[in-house]
């Protein structure tokens, strides 16, 4: 699996014009799947992530969890994570999940997230998503399984 993260200060997503999720503080994860990612990839990486010291303390220094700031987290599936743009300008989304394996797993990872975020919210798999967030910091990680 690939994570990038996002700490934010407040994000959505929306399908259609419509918002189907929303968040304030916290992460926008956006999640690419592969088809040798596991459960326990999943259940590895959103404990990783609730655990994740990168908000600022009272004294500014960055030494805080997302469970430390009642921080929210918004999950976007984004398969793209997984191109290939080595051969030509085209890229290739061959290591990218089979659709039905990366389903599950992204919606196991969503529940795994629950039991440590205050409030998740999330895109739905495999719709063409409008994501608006207000990047804090920025800080932004790459987090791969």
């Amino acid at each position: 699996m690939i994570i990038v993260l996002q700490r934010v200060s407040r994000a959505s997503v929306a399908v259609g014009g419509k918002v189907v999720g929303d968040i304030k503080r916290g992460y926008v994860v956006l999640v690419g799947i592969s088809d040798k990612d596991n459960y326990e990839d999943a259940r590895k990486l959103a404990e990783k992530i609730a655990k994740l010291r990168i908000f600022p303390d009272e004294n500014g220094k960055i030494n805080l969890s997302a469970g430390d700031v009642c921080g929210e987290l918004l999950a976007v599936s984004q398969f793209t994570l997984y191109a290939d743009c080595k051969k030509g300008n085209r890229p290739s989304f061959i290591n990218a999940g089979n659709p039905v394996h990366a389903k599950e797993l992204f919606d196991f990872f969503v529940l795994e997230c629950e039991k440590h975020f205050s409030k998740v919210a999330k895109g739905i798999f495999g719709e063409n998503m409008a994501v608006e967030l207000v990047n804090d910091g920025p800080f932004t990680l790459v987090i791969e399984s």
